[in-house]
């Protein structure tokens, strides 16, 4: 039986559509492993958070948090930034996707920077010492200010979509499979135990903190609850602007 023949352009098509497909997946892949990295940060900022509250004496779980976060938001910021890279240099299949609505779109570099920052001078910090801490105390403090109300728009901007995207990795038989399913989990959480690893290495560096505020010279709560007043804030007017 002679098989239909297949034209140049057909052939042409069959593999545009493929490559069409494989965008796409990888478009979803890009999208799972940022929410996983995303879920596995809003848990380290929240345990980090609550050593805030009492720097006198959590002093040393709050210099390795802020170590370890550096790994899973490492993998944060390749994800978006490749997100990023790829609609803005036009490829069709993350232009489909679309970028983030407006408003969390242009918080986002505010998002990026002041989250480098607080934790970029935090881990300054540790290497300074107490004795010559330069201009990193007030960045910290400053940045952690300016950190918290676009965390926390951030984080409710994507509260709802970020389980749905992990669900569709964990869930059996997925109906919209995804490349390297098994392979976010371990890329995700080797940054984490990466993470962990630095943490452990640089924690004993944080002992002329540690005998600083063993001296009796810990800092109040005050820069805490502004901070946590300053994201209520910042919720309340994006939810009034409706930016998401």
């Amino acid at each position: 039986m002679a098989s239909a023949a297949v034209t140049p352009g057909a052939a042409l098509a069959g593999v545009d559509q493929m490559m069409q497909r494989s965008d796409n997946r990888g478009v979803a892949a890009n999208e799972r492993l940022t929410a996983m990295a995303g879920a596995v940060l809003l848990v380290v900022f929240v345990v980090e958070l609550a050593t805030v509250s009492d720097l006198g004496t959590l002093l040393s779980a709050h210099v390795f948090v802020g170590v370890l976060m550096a790994g899973p938001l490492a993998v944060k910021l390749g994800s978006t930034g490749w997100r990023f890279v790829r609609y803005y240099t036009g490829n069709p299949a993350f232009v489909l996707q679309g970028p983030p609505p407006l408003p969390l779109r242009l918080l986002a570099p505010l998002v990026v920077a002041s989250t480098l920052a607080v934790v970029g001078s935090g881990i300054a910090l540790v290497f300074t010492g107490p004795a010559s801490p330069g201009p990193f105390v007030a960045l910290h403090v400053i940045s952690f200010l300016v950190w918290m109300p676009a965390i926390a728009i951030h984080v409710i901007g994507h509260f709802l979509e970020v389980p749905r995207l992990i669900a569709k990795d964990l869930r059996r038989g997925a109906p919209e499979p995804a490349p390297g399913r098994r392979l976010r989990p371990g890329v995700t959480l080797g940054m984490l135990a990466a993470g962990a690893i630095a943490a452990l290495l640089l924690s004993p560096a944080a002992a002329p903190w540690i005998a600083w505020i063993d001296a009796g010279r810990a800092p109040g709560s005050a820069f805490f609850v502004v901070g946590l007043g300053l994201a209520a804030g910042g919720i309340l007017v994006a939810r009034l602007f409706r930016w998401w």
